[in-house]
């Protein structure tokens, strides 16, 4: 049962004092962003928990939408008495920049045009990302953040903005993410991108404009994709080498189990994003390099870093990377490693122990003598 009932995603303007500047030089005229929030803001507005999506998610990260079945993505998480702790916290998620759930992006109306930007949308950074969220803080009237968290893509986004505004952020907890890609994580987002560049209902990329979709390539890129995201021992304890029908002669499509679940986010993908988006934000992934990008910067904000001993996307190595440059900078950081056998995903999950480093770190239970690294 969802802990903060029945919820609504609101969506501001975030462009009425100007442009939106992206760190290529380019404007977005008009920028919407869709969010949703729980909990109260208190008398002191100080309060505020930024919540930071991963690359397919939403703004609908906890609560119920009137006759849905089906909570947010991270509900486990958020609600009263939960580790992000509604009845403490005035809990914000928004939509990212590039999305294709509210927030402005790709598949959005161009004012100049009249027609969805398709490819003249402009490429982003992860740093376009936190300024459309900061403008949605301006908006909001939220000078100070208690916490900013988020998962892989998430968390990336947190990094970024503890990198660009420390004295606005108190703390930051940093799931299942990296501080730079490797080249094989960009590998693989290269597939996943040359699947839907590749599909001929692509058409250069004016696809919205002419009534279709590169259903297949998006597809295709999502299940290559979901591999990386669960983890071996998970797909194993799950399907083995099982067939759907052992009394079937063999067969070129698909035909084991594990083939059959992978058809099935493939298809299920199709239904809640858009391949424009996927090739944005993926690029956005790519180019992150926040240290390079601050150089000098000494964050004041403090740090949990949390990943997950099963997580092939992001491995355990990506969070001691992150951990030693910012203790090099002079952070308070801390890094835990939870047993999980989920993979990457595990950040959406409730494995044991990870709940609890979360809501200790919004506490304030971070004990300055401790060493940078605490291995559970």
């Amino acid at each position: 049962m969802s802990g903060v009932g029945t919820v609504t995603t609101q969506r501001a303007v975030v462009t009425g004092d100007g442009p939106l500047r992206l760190a290529s030089g380019a404007e977005l005229a008009h920028v919407e962003v869709a969010y949703e929030t729980y909990g109260r803001l208190n008398a002191a507005r100080d309060n505020a928990v930024v919540i930071c999506h991963a690359l397919t998610g939403d703004a609908h990260a906890a609560g119920l939408h009137e006759g849905a079945g089906r909570p947010g993505w991270w509900d486990g998480l958020i609600g009263p008495g939960r580790a992000v702790d509604t009845d403490r916290h005035f809990v914000v998620c928004a939509n990212l920049l590039g999305g294709c759930a509210g927030t402005t992006g790709p598949s959005s109306t161009d004012p100049e045009t009249g027609r969805p930007y398709g490819p003249d949308f402009p490429l982003l950074t992860i740093g376009d990302l936190v300024t459309a969220h900061r403008r949605l803080l301006d908006h909001l009237g939220i000078d100070r953040m208690r916490a900013v968290v988020g998962g892989s893509l998430g968390g990336m986004q947190a990094l970024e903005w503890a990198l660009q505004e420390p004295e606005r952020i108190e703390r930051a907890v940093i799931v299942a993410a990296s501080g730079g890609l490797t080249a094989e994580n960009i590998a693989f987002s290269a597939v996943a991108r040359a699947a839907i560049l590749e599909d001929p209902d692509f058409r250069g990329g004016r696809y919205l404009e002419q009534g279709v979709s590169p259903r297949h390539g998006l597809k295709v890129a999502r299940m290559m994709a979901h591999i990386t995201y669960v983890s071996a021992r998970s797909l194993e304890d799950k399907f083995g080498v099982r067939r759907a029908d052992p009394a079937a002669p063999p067969r070129l499509d698909a035909d084991f189990e594990v083939e059959h679940y992978l058809q099935h986010q493939g298809e299920s993908f199709l239904r809640r994003f858009d391949a424009w988006s996927y090739l944005h934000l993926t690029r956005a992934m790519d180019y992150f390099d926040p240290f390079a990008a601050h150089p000098g910067v000494r964050p004041t904000t403090r740090f949990q870093l949390i990943s997950f001993d099963s997580d092939r996307r992001f491995s355990t190595e990506h969070s001691v990377r992150l951990r030693d440059e910012l203790a090099a900078r002079g952070a308070t950081v801390e890094h835990a490693e939870v047993a999980s056998p989920w993979g990457h995903d595990s950040f959406l999950l409730r494995p044991p122990g990870y709940h609890e480093l979360v809501r200790a770190h919004l506490d304030g239970v971070l004990d300055p003598a401790r060493p940078t690294s605490a291995l559970t």
